[in-house]
């Protein structure tokens, strides 16, 4: 019994270092004048990406994102999310809710070998949880694409 509990409190002491050390990211200045995608309208109320939203790519990733293959080591990726309201019975962006890095790696095995941290709108650190926020869909839906859902089509 005694074996159990210090081996359930050492499990607990990793994932809580793991995820404090996940939601520690910073957000990299400049991003905004990176390589920019078309805005992408997710109006399905149910999605997790409802919003509207533009993915930036810096310079180190976008050969890995033209090519569809493997990233470089510190290769990164910043989302910002914006709120979907209507006007005139059109979908338009509203205010900035949500920003996301990912950040290729290799310290994150939990989350394949990419760090997943959230901010808010304005840009302070989030409760975004890496894994089920963020690597188990990228998981299903990308594992191919190493772990990246977009594709550079989206850019045109």
């Amino acid at each position: 019994m005694k074996k159990n509990s210090v081996m359930l409190t050492a499990v607990s002491l990793l994932f809580a270092a793991t995820s404090a050390f996940a939601a520690t990211g910073t957000l990299p200045k400049g991003y905004e004048k990176w390589e920019k995608s078309k805005e992408k309208v997710v109006s399905d109320k149910s999605s997790l990406f409802y919003g509207v939203h533009n993915i930036y790519v810096d310079k180190k990733a976008m050969p890995a994102y033209k090519a569809g293959g493997k990233y470089p080591e510190g290769s990164r990726f910043v989302v910002d999310y914006y709120k979907l309201k209507e006007e005139n019975g059109k979908p338009v962006k509203g205010k900035k809710n949500m920003i996301v890095l990912m950040k290729k790696d290799k310290k994150f095995k939990e989350t394949g070998g990419w760090q997943f941290v959230g901010f808010t709108g304005e840009g302070k650190a989030s409760k975004l949880d890496p894994v089920k926020n963020c690597y188990e869909c990228h998981l299903k839906e990308a594992k191919d694409r190493d772990y990246v859902i977009s594709k550079y089509t989206d850019f045109k």
